[in-house]
């Protein structure tokens, strides 16, 4: 045990620290100067529940950026002498100034204990702190103290040697944002490899010297000896300032404030009037707990509208285009030919990936939306204000951040749970993710909606489906937390950025890097996909004898050949089950394809109505669709590719991310017995209600 406990002294300048301290040492004081500066050096000691305390007054410091001989002493300190715990003297009457020095000291990653210093005067200004709250937030000891009349000193110094004996911190990040956390990640990864010719490096942590990078700290860039590590550092902030419009720094500070700001909106009670910014003013407004939700909806209502209706002339352009190129191919053949390579290249690979790839429209101008809503700020006011309704469904808030992911693919949405700490919070978490409508399954919205509502009505319908599925995962999140998962959700910090107008280039990259996913599955996965989906639904071939042919019309005849087929015989199989739903034994078979991705419906339909059709007289999928079923069967089969089980790959990912084989099949299961139910039920009511509207 060494036999004295080392406490070293933060704070920012005026936040009364030097009080703090001599009431911690009295006359047992030395006073001198840092090596080579004229910055005062103090050191005391005292003693407590009898252990010896060495205390260190750091100088008065706002952050820990190298602006001033203060910062760089302060941190150096902290550094290389390696004090067993920093207790940081924040003045509670100006709290989020004074808690950006303190987040900066979260960063370096050292035991920490803040002291609410002043918190008399904090209490005459009307500001009320949850101090419990603000340590289970942060994982740090909070001690309110008020330095002139000694209180809190006893109590600072039971927390400080705690913290030391511990000597375990655990605290949460500050999220910079996308952009900036993958510069981080690829800073990291040189870092490593350089860190054995660092000197500098070696005593601080990777992620906070590679944050010091970025933020062009002048002294860490003295220190960094590897010109390759300095090139990078030169070139990626010159990448995010062109991308975010704004210098580095000024970002990450942004993002440093939003995370106090969350901490303060989480922990902090004004009971006067305080002062807001223009940020605050707009906040009172799209996240006042009246308004923000209904706000929320609204939004997402017109881009859902925005979507479809600018997304109909390019989708149009795109069907002409394809449809070109099918009558072209056909034209290599001659008129009436029943090739099968036709077939495969007209039906299977133009038919079927094209019939996917018409959508891209709707998934780019899709995600434009959101991403501009993520830019400015306004996703992180959405998510702190969806953290309350988090907790009341026993949700941890960063649920949120991996739900609002599956908008765009359960994969990665599932795999954003990592954040969360529980395991009952991942589990629940990854467990009702699929009910977020994936882009995957917005292909099939595009290609239903219009096909059997009015044209005013399909934003509506759209806007209608996602609000079901969130409404479904709040309802199961709900189910799951008071029966399988059982327990108390944790709290956490909510940042807060401030409003920031987003730049041309950072939408463009956001748009693209989830465009072009949906891309790559077109030329990859659905391609195989659809020539495995024209395989099914063309093997084996039915051989009609001349009777046969003269008794069945062509329509006759193409419903028996797809019947003798693979898909067909599935189908058949599935039809007694799905027809309680008002889907037939086609549609089945197109479900069977959505196994594999979604948005794979969209090419086994096309490939369905396209056998024994495929010439210049064929009708559109959606006029073949309309012919068969009525707008409550397409309806139903919306609300059936929304709920049920989600593709393998969703399937392969939640049962890596969970390490188990029970919860992926529990999930796969579950949701396609709910799907089953619920549409059902919706299209046996519907049915009964069109029926009593006829007679």
């Amino acid at each position: 045990m060494k036999k004295s406990i080392v406490i070293a002294l933060a704070g920012n300048p005026n936040a009364g620290k030097t009080t703090v301290f001599n009431n911690l040492t009295g006359a047992r004081q030395k006073i001198a100067n840092y090596p080579g500066v004229t910055v005062e050096k103090k050191e005391g000691v005292c003693s407590h529940n009898g252990r010896e305390l060495k205390i260190v007054d750091l100088p008065g410091t706002y952050s820990l950026t190298a602006y001033s001989a203060e910062e760089v002493i302060a941190r150096d300190v902290i550094l290389n002498e390696k004090p067993d715990v920093v207790v940081d003297i924040i003045d509670s009457s100006n709290l989020e100034r004074n808690l950006y020095l303190a987040v900066q000291l979260m960063e370096l990653g050292v035991p920490l204990v803040w002291v609410f210093n002043m918190s008399d005067l904090a209490k005459a200004k009307g500001y009320e702190f949850d101090l419990g709250m603000i340590s289970s937030l942060t994982g740090i000891p909070v001690v309110r103290a008020v330095g002139p009349r000694k209180e809190g000193m006893t109590e600072l110094l039971d927390a400080a040697l705690k913290a030391a004996e511990l000597n375990v911190p655990n605290y949460p990040q500050v999220n910079y944002g996308i952009e900036i956390e993958k510069e981080i990640e690829e800073l990291m990864a040189i870092i490593e490899k350089r860190k054995e010719y660092e000197p500098f490096i070696n005593v601080c942590p990777v992620r906070w010297a590679a944050i010091k990078l970025l933020e062009k700290d002048s002294d860490v860039m003295s220190r960094i000896k590897s010109q390759e590590l300095i090139d990078y550092v030169k070139v990626a902030r010159e990448r995010l300032g062109t991308m975010l419009g704004e210098p580095v720094e000024a970002a990450i500070a942004g993002a440093r404030y939003g995370f106090i700001s969350g901490l303060c909106s989480e922990a902090t009670k004004s009971t006067i009037e305080i002062r807001h910014n223009m940020s605050d003013k707009v906040d009172a407004v799209v996240i006042n707990r009246v308004w923000g939700i209904p706000i929320f909806l609204g939004i997402m209502y017109l881009i859902f509208q925005f979507t479809f209706t600018i997304g109909e002339y390019p989708m149009g352009w795109l069907e002409d285009f394809f449809g070109f190129i099918g009558e072209t191919v056909s034209g290599f053949w001659p008129e009436g030919s029943e090739s099968q390579l036709k077939s495969l290249i007209v039906d299977g690979i133009i038919g079927g990936v094209g019939g996917v790839l018409v959508f891209l429209p709707n998934i780019v101008l899709l995600f434009l939306a959101i991403s501009i809503l993520e830019d400015t700020g306004y996703m992180a006011r959405v998510a702190f204000l969806m953290d309350k309704v988090m907790h009341k469904l026993g949700l941890h808030g960063k649920s949120f951040i991996p739900l609002l992911l599956g908008f765009g693919c359960s994969v990665p949405a599932i795999m954003a749970a990592r954040t969360l700490d529980s395991e009952r919070d991942r589990l629940t978490t990854m467990m009702v993710t699929p009910l977020m409508s994936c882009g995957a399954r917005l292909p099939i919205y595009a290609l239903i909606i219009p096909a059997f509502f009015p044209e005013a009505q399909h934003g509506n319908i759209l806007w209608l489906i996602y609000v079901i599925g969130m409404v479904l995962a709040i309802l199961l999140a709900k189910m799951l937390r008071n029966n399988l998962f059982k327990g108390e959700a944790m709290p956490f910090i909510m940042e807060l950025p401030p409003y920031r107008l987003p730049t041309l280039k950072g939408i463009g990259l956001h748009v693209w890097e989830r465009s072009s996913l949906y891309l790559q599955k077109a030329g990859t996965v659905l391609l195989a996909v659809s020539v495995l989906l024209w395989a099914a639904a063309t093997y084996p071939q039915k051989e009609f004898t001349e009777a046969e042919l003269a008794s069945l019309t062509p329509e006759q005849q193409q419903s028996e050949t797809l019947i003798y087929t693979i898909s067909g015989r599935i189908g058949q199989f599935m039809e007694p089950v799905i027809q309680t739903m008002g889907f037939d034994w086609r549609i089945g078979t197109a479900l069977i394809g959505a196994l594999a991705a979604k948005e794979v419906m969209v090419a086994q339909l096309g490939i369905v109505y396209s056998i024994g059709e495929a010439d210049e007289e064929s009708e559109p999928l959606r006029d073949s669709l309309k012919e068969h079923y009525t707008p409550l069967t397409g309806f139903c089969l919306m609300l059936f590719s929304l709920i049920s089980a989600p593709c393998v790959a969703t399937f392969a990912v939640m049962r890596r991310e969970s390490n188990s084989w029970k919860w992926a099949s529990v999930q796969f299961a579950g949701l396609t017995a709910l799907a089953w139910l619920i549409t059902t039920l919706v299209y046996q009511i519907g049915s009964v209600g069109n029926a009593l509207i006829v007679s």
